[in-house]
């Protein structure tokens, strides 16, 4: 009997081990967590918008409870980390992503961003969780908004994948902007302008595509000034992170 109870023990350690060595994402201080989540949206939703911390153990948590029906948070893995055909070979710990998003983006989008924490947290390896989330996009067990609607990114910071249809490459950019969801439509559609430009234009093509419209740079420099001491804090924390 002793002995069955080490060999479990062992098995039990040694799945740890491994989901730990999977998810290396260390959490980020919570009060900076909750500003830069915050930082996605206009001023006037921050003090009623629901707000949630990534528990790397768990997944997203409620950090505040809001009433006006936006939901604010800091992905480490985003949508955008399951398109293309790349392989998804590790959970990249330099990820920054605060978006927020309106009730429909809630029922919507963001469930595609918690189930993803929640299955990273439980040791799923990372090219599983891109294989079943593909899957679901798929099969429409993730369904489209249910009406036209905002997410908001105007956050000071982003880091993510630069063309996540073609590869696997990231960079930090600063590049506040408004999300308006756009189900099947093409970048050709609305004449889009070139991607990270200061025209419309759409990304991640398909039920969940989005149309992208940067703020200005008056506006940009003005989102860069009311948030210098954390975009300082950030820079701190990891060198990519810096501006």
């Amino acid at each position: 009997m002793r002995k069955v109870q080490t060999v479990a023990v062992g098995v039990v350690l040694l799945l740890s081990l491994t989901a730990s060595s999977q998810n290396n994402i260390e959490p980020l201080p919570r009060d900076l967590e909750i500003q830069l989540a915050l930082s996605a949206l206009p001023p006037h939703l921050r003090d009623n918008a629901t707000v949630y911390v990534l528990n790397p153990a768990k997944g997203f948590e409620v950090a505040r409870k809001g009433t006006n029906e936006f939901h604010a948070f800091v992905a480490r893995t985003g949508d955008d980390t399951f398109k293309g055909s790349w392989p998804l070979t590790e959970y990249r710990s330099d990820i920054l992503y605060p978006i927020a998003f309106d009730k429909a983006g809630t029922k919507a989008q963001m469930r595609i961003f918690f189930d993803a924490a929640a299955m990273q947290a439980k040791g799923t390896p990372p090219g599983e969780l891109k294989r079943i989330i593909q899957d679901r996009y798929r099969s429409g067990f993730y369904k489209g908004p249910g009406r036209a609607g905002v997410s908001y990114m105007l956050s000071p910071v982003l880091r993510t994948y630069v063309g996540p249809e073609e590869s696997d490459r990231v960079m930090t950019s600063n590049y506040p902007h408004v999300m308006y969801y756009a189900p099947d439509v093409s970048n050709e559609d609305i004449g889009g302008g070139t991607p990270g430009g200061m025209d419309p234009f759409v990304i991640l093509q398909g039920r969940h595509g989005y149309m992208i419209q940067p703020l200005g740079l008056t506006e940009r420099a003005a989102v860069n000034r009311e948030y210098t001491e954390m975009l300082a804090r950030l820079c701190k924390i990891k060198a990519v992170w810096c501006l």
